[in-house]
């Protein structure tokens, strides 16, 4: 009992110390830690996203900057909207981050540069937007990526453009990341 006081003496004294070592060096410690919980985290059947090496992410109206490992930083436009360059099916385009969509969103000309073919028919669904009930075709975008965060089989819908004008990342992708947050005007995504 006695040795097993001592050896929580010396844990608890060495964990004390961690924080000073922390503040003398952030970045490098916490690139440790995101190594090591890197390497410990096992890839369950039930996770479909993977990463995939990235040529880079080029600026936008919000700038947007790759940090440590699989993290992504979009700085806030002048409006406060977090828009970036991601690519979907491997096409690159600025897509703005909407926490209130359900779903990645697109418009007609959009699924068909990356490779999403409709048909009149598939237009079956009805969904509320900010314009009001508008028709929807249901699709997959087999990868969406931005900077080293990728993810595959994401669901999306396809508006028309008099609908929908730009590329909207809804919930049907964020929930597929570790998290999302807001830090200091930047929108951080994490898997």
């Amino acid at each position: 009992m006695y040795s097993k006081m001592i050896m929580l003496g010396i844990a608890i004294g060495a964990a004390g110390g961690i924080p000073a070592l922390y503040q003398s060096n952030p970045e490098f410690y916490r690139g440790l830690l995101h190594l090591a919980l890197t390497e410990q985290a096992e890839v369950t059947p039930h996770q479909v996203a993977t990463a995939r090496p990235s040529s880079g992410v080029a600026q936008s109206r919000g700038e947007t900057s790759v940090l440590l490992g699989k993290k992504v930083s979009i700085t806030a436009d002048e409006v406060g909207h977090y828009v970036g360059r991601f690519k979907l099916n491997g096409r690159e385009m600025n897509a703005m981050v909407d926490t209130g969509a359900t779903y990645v969103a697109i418009n007609r000309e959009t699924a068909r540069r990356i490779g999403v073919n409709l048909m009149a028919s598939d237009f079956r669904y009805e969904v509320n937007t900010a314009n009001g009930k508008v028709r929807a075709a249901a699709a997959t975008i087999e990868s969406l990526q931005i900077g080293r965060i990728y993810v595959e089989n994401v669901d999306a819908v396809v508006l028309d453009e008099r609908s929908l004008d730009k590329v909207l990342i809804g919930m049907s992708f964020l929930e597929r990341l570790s998290r999302f947050q807001v830090e200091n005007r930047a929108l951080v995504l994490e898997q």
